[in-house]
């Protein structure tokens, strides 16, 4: 029988499971409409025409991917509320959370603010400013994207799902699979995360696209009914 979930826990699990609905949508949007993710290696001269070209539903898409992963900070106080036995370690899984939450909105953020406007000047601009747009928007793909969006981010939410699963696992009213589970996905989240660093892990970054939507409906749907 599943055990009476608090506020919190209720609220924080909702917001995975809608999180991770609302993560496929936007994916699936953008996939189709901008060859996402591939196009996040595409140059400027190929990229922001697209985008412009997008118009304000392209923009608006993007906005709201980029406020997406805050609900991660509220899901990660719903787990900590359902784990009130590990108070130590989820307060340490909350903080990397909010990390990689935030450095994962940074990142995204730049799609409808900082590349539109090179998107927009890209249109009138002449070669020699085109060739210096092109210089900044590899710049910012590399340090808000690669290194602030996904390494921080990717790294510093690893954690949380680690720690979330090692908390679980110490809970009896878990079964000792989810644990388990939580566990083994923050640590190929991790591995994948090192994509930047490394080509030969980009297979795993791949799958865990597809993984980490499903993690967040299981985790919540765990924290909603107390294992």
């Amino acid at each position: 029988m599943p055990h009476a979930s608090s506020p919190l826990a209720l609220i924080g699990g909702l917001a995975l499971i809608i999180g991770a609905l609302a993560f496929v949508a936007v994916f699936s949007y953008l996939a189709a409409r901008f060859d996402y993710p591939q196009v996040l290696d595409g140059e400027a001269e190929q990229v922001l025409p697209r985008l412009r070209s997008g118009g304000s539903t392209m923009r608006a898409v993007w906005a709201l991917y980029a406020v997406l992963p805050l609900l991660l900070i509220l899901g990660a106080g719903g787990v900590s509320a359902a784990l009130p036995s590990s108070s130590g370690l989820m307060a340490l899984a909350r903080l990397f959370a909010a990390v990689g939450a935030l450095a994962m909105c940074l990142g995204l953020m730049r799609w409808p603010s900082l590349h539109w406007e090179l998107a927009r000047a890209y249109e009138s601009a002449g070669p020699e400013s085109r060739h210096t747009l092109s210089a900044l928007f590899r710049g910012l793909n590399l340090y808000l994207g690669n290194y602030i969006g996904e390494f921080l981010g990717e790294v510093c939410l690893a954690f949380f799902f680690a720690l979330s699963g090692v908390a679980m696992g110490l809970d009896s009213r878990y079964p000792s699979w989810l644990g388990l589970a939580g566990a083994l996905f923050g640590l190929l989240f991790f591995i994948g995360a090192l994509r930047n660093i490394t080509d030969r892990v980009q297979w795993l970054a791949d799958i865990n696209n597809y993984l980490l939507p499903l993690w967040m409906i299981v985790l919540g749907a765990a924290v909603i009914w107390r294992g």
